[in-house]
């Protein structure tokens, strides 16, 4: 019933940026959140940043705080997540995710994903 679609992604070199974008469609809830997570090869999935809908506040892996930036626009169903400072091991391919539950930084209350999209970081 929901889709997510993101863009973005790409290959930099450490000390780049990349700014990934989540559109969603479909349906939309005021209460609920979006999220970005990661997943290297042969890793769990991980949690990245996430806000929430209603604006109550934004969250940050600790890794990528300081360095990602995560914002959304609720008139266009969208969330992006700007990257700066980019390190190798930041290289994994980046999933967004929406839900409803108040606990945002598990990837168990989210129950629609995004195909994802692949980030790249040189040394």
């Amino acid at each position: 019933q929901v889709q997510l679609v993101e863009s973005g992604g790409g290959l930099v070199q450490a000390g780049g940026s990349l700014r990934l974008s989540c559109a969603a469609s479909g349906r939309t809830v005021s209460s609920s959140a979006m999220g970005w997570f990661r997943q290297a090869p042969g890793k769990e999935r991980e949690f990245v940043a996430a806000i929430s809908w209603s604006g109550a506040g934004t969250y940050y892996h600790d890794s990528v705080k300081g360095r990602f930036t995560i914002s959304r626009d609720n008139a266009k169903n969208t969330v992006s997540l700007q990257m700066n400072s980019l390190k190798p091991e930041d290289t994994a391919v980046y999933y967004c995710a929406a839900g409803s539950r108040v606990v945002v930084t598990i990837t168990t209350s989210y129950n629609y994903w995004g195909q994802g999209t692949q980030v790249t970081v040189s040394s």
